[in-house]
């Protein structure tokens, strides 16, 4: 997850306003270098989430340049600045950032956060100019590294090698395959499941990669994606996955696929992960069938907006959007259960936190503990 620097006490690290610095109450600098080194010692690559979309409230970037622009928008503040006058700077600022991880603190490849809201339209891509930095990078240094994006734009252009006129990532995540197998699993048709559900689908994706490669999309009320060429693109280059931080996240209660149907069904899907010819990849907890739910509510310290930022929507709010995206309405039976060993008071503080307690427990689990923060 992001290590960026952020206002308040612990959070998913998506709303960092300090770029270039470790979170300190984690450990800082020096404490993210040694759990890298401890990683290593172990035979385990490191891959670091990253944020470029945008830059979490609280910052001070606009004050020293054209870090942002209004010509384009984004769902969590202002556009970071990738096409517009005064661009050239961001962007190495940006590029700068990543090698930054990849060189000073060793780890071996970056998430790319949601890279479809990063709006860039010069002839060189801010994603293609990177890719070419971090292999130049990786030739000096004599070692691999790799580009991963988060994209729901279903174009397989993005891991297509710079050769063959391509981004030149060398992965990307693969939402269709997931919504295709939550549909089928769970009956859910709301949101952006409506298109899904039907074994054809399932099948669809886990040969063809995107459900979704030209043709409609109800959810979107709009053609979308385009073929992958499976000849030349290997399944490899596309992460699968039954659940991810994201699709459990955003859900309105924040539940697991484990809470969601029985306990077969949980292993039918797990098995289609690790069978499909993708790069498989298990949310944390998935290995041992937690089914604590994750709550990703934030409220910053000093409110809900701020500079730099427009904040992000009170719970309530935040709550509807979600359900209309392909999170189910949640109500009493959605509450998570108190975590063993927690006690009353910290239980009822953690389903407060996830949004679900009712008016008048709200007021008896006390004021809000922590940030959860989604970017």
């Amino acid at each position: 997850m992001p290590v960026a620097a952020f206002p308040g006490r612990r959070g998913w690290g998506y709303d960092g306003i300090g770029l270039w610095a470790v979170y300190e109450p984690y450990g800082g600098p020096d404490g993210l270098k040694r759990f890298v080194d401890a990683c290593h010692a172990r035979g385990l690559a490191v891959l670091l989430d990253v944020v470029y979309n945008h830059v979490g409230i609280g910052n001070r970037l606009a004050d020293f340049g054209p870090y942002f622009t209004d010509a384009h928008t984004t769902p969590w503040g202002p556009a970071v600045n990738f096409d517009q006058p005064g661009s050239d700077e961001v962007r190495a600022f940006v590029t700068g950032n990543a090698l930054m991880w990849l060189r000073d603190f060793h780890v071996d490849g970056l998430r790319l956060d949601a890279v479809h809201a990063m709006e860039d339209h010069r002839a060189l891509p801010l994603l293609e100019e990177l890719a070419g930095a971090v292999d130049a990078l990786a030739a000096s240094l004599g070692r691999e590294l790799v580009l991963i994006a988060e994209s729901d734009l279903n174009d397989p252009r993005l891991v297509t090698s710079h050769d063959a006129g391509g981004t030149g990532l060398a992965a990307q995540w693969s939402d269709d395959f997931h919504h295709a197998l939550h549909a089928v699993l769970t009956g859910e048709r709301q949101g952006y499941y409506a298109d899904f559900g039907s074994m054809a689908a399932l099948a669809k994706t886990l040969t063809g990669v995107f459900f979704h490669d030209g043709t409609w999309s109800s959810f979107r009320g709009r053609t979308h994606g385009r073929p992958v060429d499976r000849l030349r693109t290997p399944a490899s280059r596309f992460l699968g996955y039954l659940q991810d931080h994201d699709q459990i996240g955003n859900r309105a209660a924040g539940d697991r696929i484990t809470a969601l149907v029985p306990p077969g069904l949980a292993r039918i899907g797990a098995g289609l992960v690790l069978t499909a010819p993708f790069t498989a990849h298990a949310v944390h907890g998935r290995g041992v069938g937690r089914r604590l739910a994750v709550p990703v509510l934030h409220r910053p310290p000093g409110g809900l907006a701020g500079p730099g930022g427009a904040g992000r929507p009170a719970p309530r709010v935040r709550r509807a959007r979600l359900d209309r995206r392909g999170a189910r309405p949640a109500g009493p039976a959605d509450l998570p259960p108190v975590p063993a060993g927690l006690g009353a008071a910290r239980g009822a503080r953690a389903r407060r936190d996830a949004g679900l307690v009712p008016g008048a427990d709200r007021a008896a689990a006390g004021p809000p503990r922590a940030d959860r923060t989604r970017g």
